[in-house]
């Protein structure tokens, strides 16, 4: 194992955590932990079992108001990755030069595991997860962590792990300066939440390159030689790590790439060559061959025999809400996708499955461009059913390109809808390209709804 890491921030004194939820309570009790006198602020109502993690630990918390003499009487704040830099609590401690960072970032001070960091715009958990399993299955000791499962800095606090396999979104990327991925991934960067980068691509792309930050000599940086914004930003963002690119189109010599065979290749120095039949997968379709690539480097790389890989390739199961099946109802399949949540995962999902696709979607918009869908929508959608309170843009975009284009009521309404436009043979695909907040507490809760109401058709 590496050594701790040394981090320049204040190892003592009064810690404010920003948020109440898995990161900030898992915070709390790390930071409680390591001596510092802990204070938890949540604008919003605090959840009751972290409310019970919090007093069980003996931090004392507030809930419905930040108090502003308090928070900004620290040493350091920790905020979830919720909440943006440019609101005034937050901008009023980093004009006091107090220090605002990441969960991540503070918890990766008090480990020397090995940090796998994945980030891209699509295929995260997915991949992320598969990574995971394949390295518990392959017999590493391995944490997961990040924007998926349970808070990483709680673990640190009461796991010892070897690895973690960490989930890192572009809001949680913001706020690390010091944190280093032994094993950085980058799957893919396509407009994501331009909403909180100033509508401008760069900034995203300049979020999601912090993944290479601090990276050294020994460390690997994993990324996908397909995507042109990646390839194109790599050259202006230099990394000490070695590169292991994956492709589905060029043979590369180290690295990940489909052969003449429709085999998965994987390359990797002073390693076995590893090859699987792309229809042995348990994860079908074009992007799943990336996040196979992306997942199956990380493990070569860590040394796992090709049969365990092999295995856990076949084996594994995708994470709900990521085009999970859920029925099939009268020779029509009903999947559900609500992870979806940019216009590129629908592109993805539309990918994955022959015509006809009756397509539910909508919801917040983040400065989506709905334009890349155009094509897909004209071959593959026999209709969209629209969710959400205003769907203009959807609309603006591809009323031309769909055949039928209609509103709904409700999650229930607008399966029932669906159910009545699709044919035998046909996909009805929940995947909104949409944020979920106007109609639905999150993206799982827009899942569980539709799958409740395709069960009760």
């Amino acid at each position: 194992m590496a050594a701790i890491p040394t981090y320049h921030y204040p190892q003592q004194g009064k810690l404010t955590v920003l948020g109440a939820g898995e990161s900030g309570v898992g915070t709390a009790i790390l930071a409680r932990q390591k001596g510092f006198d802990v204070w938890v602020s949540d604008s919003g109502r605090i959840a009751d079992h972290y409310k019970a993690l919090l007093r069980e630990a003996g931090i004392p918390f507030e809930e419905g108001v930040h108090t502003e003499s308090r928070i900004l009487d620290a040493a350091i704040a920790v905020k979830s990755p919720g909440i943006p830099a440019h609101v005034p609590i937050v901008q009023k401690l980093k004009a006091q030069r107090i220090p605002v960072i990441a969960e991540i970032e503070f918890a990766a001070q008090y480990t020397n595991a090995k940090l796998i960091g994945i980030t891209g715009s699509n295929g995260k958990s997915t991949t992320t997860m598969l990574t995971w399993h394949m390295l518990s299955q392959g017999g590493l000791n391995v944490g997961l962590a990040g924007n998926i499962g349970r808070s990483f800095a709680l673990q640190v606090a009461r796991e010892q792990y070897d690895y973690y396999v960490l989930e890192l979104s572009s809001f949680m990327l913001d706020d690390m300066v010091h944190f280093r991925a032994d094993v950085a991934v980058l799957l893919n960067i396509t407009p994501d939440h331009l909403d909180r980068y100033g509508y401008k691509l760069e900034n995203y792309v300049e979020s999601k390159f912090r993944i290479v930050r601090n990276q050294q000599p020994g460390d690997l940086f994993i990324y996908c030689a397909d995507d042109p914004v990646t390839v194109a930003a790599l050259a202006k963002h230099y990394t000490a790590a070695k590169l292991l690119p994956f492709s589905l189109h060029t043979q590369v010599t180290h690295g990940a790439y489909l052969n003449d065979n429709n085999e998965l290749v994987i390359n990797v120095p002073n390693q076995d060559k590893f090859t699987m039949d792309i229809n042995e997968l348990s994860l079908q379709g074009k992007h799943n061959v990336y996040n196979n690539m992306a997942s199956g480097l990380v493990a070569k790389a860590q040394e796992l025999r090709n049969a365990s890989m092999k295995e856990s390739m076949g084996s594994f199961k995708n994470i709900p809400h990521r085009l999970e099946f859920v029925a099939c109802i009268a020779g029509v399949n009903y999947i559900n996708d609500s992870k979806a949540t940019n216009v590129n995962a629908v592109w993805y999902a539309l990918e994955s499955f022959a015509p006809q696709v009756v397509l539910i979607m909508g919801g917040v918009d983040k400065g989506n461009d709905y334009e890349m869908l155009r094509d897909l929508v004209k071959t593959k959608v026999r209709a969209i059913v629209c969710i959400g309170k205003d769907n203009s843009r959807i609309y603006d975009s591809l009323e031309d390109d769909a055949k039928i284009i209609v509103n709904s009521s409700s999650m229930r309404d607008a399966v029932e809808i669906a159910s009545h436009l699709a044919q035998k043979g046909d996909t009805v695909l929940l995947s909104p390209a949409c944020a979920s907040f106007d109609w639905f507490r999150n993206f799982e809760d827009r899942g569980n709804q539709f799958k409740v109401a395709v069960m009760d058709l």
